[in-house]
């Protein structure tokens, strides 16, 4: 008998019910209902922010269901605002080996978490260092389009960015050639597309040299390398930046053409990507992006 789950409020379940219970709904950036029963998470919050069906959080915390996926651990750390060592823990409770030294994280630390809770309808996302998209809030999804219900793996920015070379056209909210998703749905044009697809691969080459063990980003500049002419005559260059800012005009199906400025915060050692769009104080722009959060995000053309 595994000696840990014998012991009482160790167990994989117990540990994440006593997580979902100390994390008041506030600290998550929701709404806290006058009446309130319940100071942490309720099931289906948590669900929500993770991403899972509400039956597998019970399955889960009842010790019906014990092997989590390792995407699904790191979607409930997140949700959870765990901390590095609880993040660990989580993953050795799930009989998973943790994120190591030299590979990329999707983990939220909860100072992140908490300013990106205090930034309110801003339109923030949030990247990992490979440009894989791993969290936005609901001014992200009203300007951009919520994003699709795909595979975790093809929300990455760069993949968006260079797609398969000689694919059939498609319209700009559907799937990709090879199945990837684009990060926005409705049309996004730039002042220099040239010097953001050059910033893209710069910084990820530089992040090879920060996580020269990530198997997610290996394969990452593997795929596009072999299938972008682009992305490859790009990478050869070899130059080596990160990607800060830029601006960009989204084409709103609801409230027309919104010009914002783009800028990317890099947060420590994980180099998480912090993406937010803002547009400049009392214009016509910063009415309309307002304007899209009241409205919430639009059904996919």
């Amino acid at each position: 008998m595994d000696i840990m789950s014998a012991t009482p409020g160790t167990g994989l379940g117990e540990m994440i019910r006593t997580w979902r219970d100390r994390l008041p709904p506030s600290a998550a950036g929701l709404p806290v209902a006058r009446g309130r029963r319940t100071a942490g998470l309720r099931r289906e919050e948590l669900a929500d922010l993770a991403g899972v069906s509400v039956d597998y959080v019970v399955r889960l915390e009842q010790g019906r269901a014990t092997t989590p996926s390792a995407s699904v651990v790191a979607s409930l750390a997140r949700a959870l605002q765990l901390s590095t060592a609880e993040r660990d823990h989580l993953y050795r409770l799930a009989r998973l080996v943790p994120p190591a030294d030299g590979t990329i994280s999707d983990h939220l630390p909860p100072g992140v978490q908490r300013v990106l809770a205090r930034l309110g309808d801003v339109a923030v996302a949030v990247f990992a260092a490979d440009w894989q998209l791993v969290w936005w809030n609901r001014g992200w999804a009203a300007l951009l389009g919520d994003p699709p219900a795909a595979p975790p793996r093809l929300r990455n920015f760069a993949r968006d960015r260079f797609p398969v070379d000689n694919g059939p056209a498609l319209p700009h909210s559907r799937l990709r050639p090879g199945g990837g998703t684009p990060i926005a749905l409705w049309p996004v044009t730039e002042e220099d597309p040239d010097a953001i697809d050059a910033a893209v691969v710069s910084d990820l080459r530089r992040a090879t040299g920060r996580f020269p063990r990530d198997s997610r980003l290996a394969s990452l500049i593997r795929d596009l390398n072999a299938g972008s002419s682009r992305f490859a005559e790009l990478w050869a260059t070899g130059e080596v930046a990160a990607h800060r800012e830029d601006h960009k005009t989204v084409d709103h199906p609801s409230v027309g053409p919104v010009t914002v400025d783009c800028d990317v915060l890099t947060d420590g050692d994980s180099e998480l990507k912090i993406v937010i769009m803002t547009a400049v104080p009392g214009s016509e722009d910063e009415t309309k992006l307002r304007l899209t959060t009241v409205t919430g995000p639009p059904a996919a053309l």
